[in-house]
């Protein structure tokens, strides 16, 4: 059986001994006696996909709840995992690592490095298994980690590390983060192995969930280079990672090679834009606390103090996103009609510009947004031939009812 899983276990933000300051500034925005949350590979692939929102980039950092604090604001969220997907993933990937992981290491000769020496069965009498990882606390086990790293990488073998502890620095923060597995393989090379419980039919998985297991497997490639990058030579960090899945709708494990290097680069572009937490939390009035305790108007300001960047996006991955659509909807934002409408849109930030702009009461004309709204105005009041005057209190309306029903695109044509 593969060791607990402890992915959101290790803390985010500002730990280390050599920040006391920045620790104790966040431990007072978590509140009296409140546990920091980890920062795991999945919250980091949201964040970058999102630099702008430094609500998340605070309250992720800080460790905060983000899933209680939604519930006191009285927006609970629905966003996470179920207990029985936790529970058949849990079960899979013992299966997978099964006898010392000989199965994964004879998947990952097979689909990333198939002319090396074959993998000798793993777990069997008189061969090491997985090196033990365990250690006091995420610094140990990420100490431990490197050392276990050097160790296979010198030894020139096949070597499994079972749910290896990484550091990557967000925001000028450590972030620990625990793949499924990293794997060194005979020529020193690093492959990071991503398991899921979603099944491959017929060679291939849902795209959309392939993507996320991408974006997230960037992330430990990118923690995994920092490491390598304290060797002398450095090992190479093999771009294409494993993702192994059920075999069509059996239990059995199948993999293939996902290239990864589009996502590295756009995850490490996204989290280098990011503001430091530290800044962040300096700006905030003296006393900001985000302790799901406290009541719901000074939780409510305490919040509303940081700003955020919405977008309909973050419904898929952000515990407080129903909160953030609301206070968009409420101050008519078009960054709730989704980025691609925010970008077209250029200076004119919230509906009621768009359709002052659309009916010629405001915006210059020169400007080509504007210039494509009051033409699509013209167009649509001859389409409806005079049934409703444009830009009447109906396109308010129907611009409400095209948001609550997901339609951003719509809208924006």
């Amino acid at each position: 059986m593969p060791p607990p899983r402890t992915r959101g276990t290790a803390l985010p933000a500002g730990v280390s001994p050599a920040k006391p300051r920045v620790s104790g500034k966040l431990a007072e925005l978590r509140g009296p006696g409140v546990p920091a949350r980890a920062l795991d590979a999945r919250a980091l692939a949201a964040l970058a996909a999102n630099p702008g929102c430094r609500r998340r980039a605070l309250l992720d950092g800080a460790g905060v709840d983000k899933a209680a604090l939604a519930g006191a604001l009285g927006a609970p969220s629905a966003f996470g995992q179920s207990q029985f997907a936790l529970t058949r993933g849990n079960a899979f990937e013992a299966r997978v690592k099964a006898d010392g992981g000989a199965e994964l290491l004879r998947l990952v000769h097979q689909r990333l490095d198939p002319a090396a020496e074959p993998p000798e069965r793993a777990g069997s009498p008189g061969l090491p298994g997985p090196p033990d990882l365990s250690a006091a606390g995420p610094e140990g086990r990420a100490e431990r980690t490197a050392l276990a790293l050097r160790e296979a990488t010198a030894a020139g073998s096949w070597t499994l590390l079972d749910h290896p502890m990484l550091v990557l620095e967000v925001a000028g923060s450590p972030a620990f983060l625990e793949p499924d597995a990293v794997v060194v393989h005979p020529d020193g090379g690093w492959t990071v192995v991503e398991i899921k419980s979603f099944p491959m039919l017929d060679g291939s998985a849902d795209a959309a969930k392939v993507g996320a297991a991408a974006r997230q497997a960037a992330v430990y490639v990118l923690a995994l280079e920092r490491a390598a990058a304290r060797l002398d030579p450095a090992p190479r960090v093999r771009h294409r990672v494993l993702l192994v899945c059920p075999k069509d709708f059996s239990n059995l494990p199948t993999a293939a090679a996902v290239d990864v290097r589009k996502q590295r680069a756009v995850t490490a572009r996204q989290l280098a834009r990011l503001t430091r937490v530290q800044d962040i939390a300096d700006a905030l009035p003296d006393g900001t606390c985000f302790s799901p305790e406290l009541p719901a108007e000074e939780l409510t300001a305490a919040v509303e103090a940081v700003p955020a960047a919405y977008a309909p996006e973050c419904l898929a991955a952000c515990e407080l996103a129903f909160h953030c659509r609301a206070r968009s909807r409420a101050a008519g934002a078009v960054t709730a009609l989704g980025r691609a409408a925010r970008a077209e849109l250029g200076g004119l930030s919230t509906v009621d510009d768009v359709l002052a702009a659309a009916r010629g009461e405001a915006g210059d004309p020169d400007d080509p947004a504007v210039a494509a709204l009051r033409r699509a105005a013209r167009l649509r009041a001859e389409a409806l031939a005079g049934h409703r005057p444009a830009g009447g209190p109906g396109d308010r309306e129907a611009l409400d009812e095209a948001l609550d029903d997901g339609r951003q695109g719509a809208v924006c044509r």
